[in-house]
């Protein structure tokens, strides 16, 4: 059966938008079809420019009112990314021709609570194409895509003309999933060759100028300062990047850049990893905590370590980290 008008749906998170990027790019240039992405406002940002997608639409608080936006494009096929009960309502009310993949929540709830580990070893995006394998789509093995708006990279290019650097991302949706201040000086002292660009948002700010003050010569603190668009132009001509599991170590994969990855409250098991394809060398590192008993702790983040002692961000060894 021919699909020409396709709806994919994803509505969170930066990191997970950007995840399903690959499936955008396949589904547009195999299918030759008309590819429509809903999503919600805020994160309008990252698919507004991505040239395999035809039309982006934006999701309304009220269900009822974002399925009027929809509902006079006729789509012929959804394809649900997000599997949550907005976008089963949604699906449902657009009486289309309809695929969805499976979150594996289950196979996560053991793992969080009873360290019960059934999760396949496969990454998110391997899901999504086994999950629209119906489609005969395949992965064509060129990664994740990020486009960047000139504009954007011009700004970031004037921030950091000249520096050799380095990226520290120290913002993260949760406090679980931030590298913590004492790991964050760790990581400038063993980089003395080279300059450190810190980026994050308001939630680190405090933090950002403490490190700033400490090393007002080798860092250039950008947290809250500059948006999601310049601060991937600041990747983008980065020597490498340091982040915990957060949107902008996706964009760094996107990139193709040098990633080194601390992970705290989450673990690769979860299958979101920096992704690379087949087709491109998977230049990154995974630093954690193996074995703690308590980790995971969830799927997302917490607001503050359950137990108070946030071991696996603060045990993790960083000695292996090399200096450029």
């Amino acid at each position: 059966m021919a699909f020409d008008k396709i709806l994919i749906i994803r509505f969170s998170s930066i990191g997970d938008i950007v995840l399903t990027t690959p499936i955008i790019r396949c589904v547009k240039i195999q299918l030759k079809a008309e590819v429509h992405f809903l999503t919600k406002p805020e994160f309008s940002l990252i698919v507004n420019n991505n040239p395999f997608i035809d039309k982006v639409h934006l999701t309304h608080p009220s269900v009822k009112k974002t399925l009027e936006s929809l509902q006079g494009e006729k789509f012929d096929l959804v394809i649900d990314l997000q599997k949550n009960l907005k976008s089963f309502r949604i699906k449902k009310g657009l009486n289309s021709t309809e695929i969805s993949f499976d979150k594996l929540n289950v196979k996560k709830w053991m793992f969080v609570n009873f360290k019960i580990n059934k999760l396949p070893q496969r990454h998110l995006v391997d899901r999504y194409f086994d999950a629209v394998n119906s489609l005969k789509i395949k992965n064509d093995g060129q990664g994740l895509d990020y486009f960047i708006l000139p504009e954007d990279e011009y700004d970031a290019i004037g921030l950091v003309e000249g520096i050799k650097y380095q990226v520290l991302v120290m913002g993260a949706n949760h406090f679980t999933k931030r590298i913590p201040l004492e790991k964050c000086i760790e990581i400038i002292e063993r980089s003395a060759s080279v300059n450190t660009v810190l980026l994050g948002g308001n939630d680190v700010i405090e933090m950002a100028n403490a490190i700033s003050e400490k090393f007002p010569d080798k860092t250039i603190n950008l947290c809250g300062k500059i948006g999601l668009g310049v601060s991937a132009g600041i990747i983008k001509h980065a020597k490498r990047i340091i982040t915990g599991d957060t949107g902008l170590m996706h964009i760094a994969a996107a990139l193709h850049k040098e990633i080194i990855v601390l992970w705290g409250n989450t673990t690769p098991f979860f299958g979101m990893y920096p992704y690379f394809g087949y087709k491109n060398p998977a230049t990154y590192k995974n630093f954690e905590v193996q074995n703690l008993y308590c980790r995971p702790c969830s799927k997302l983040g917490h607001d503050a370590c359950p137990k108070g002692h946030f071991k696996c961000m603060m045990d993790i060894d960083l000695t292996k980290i090399q200096d450029y």
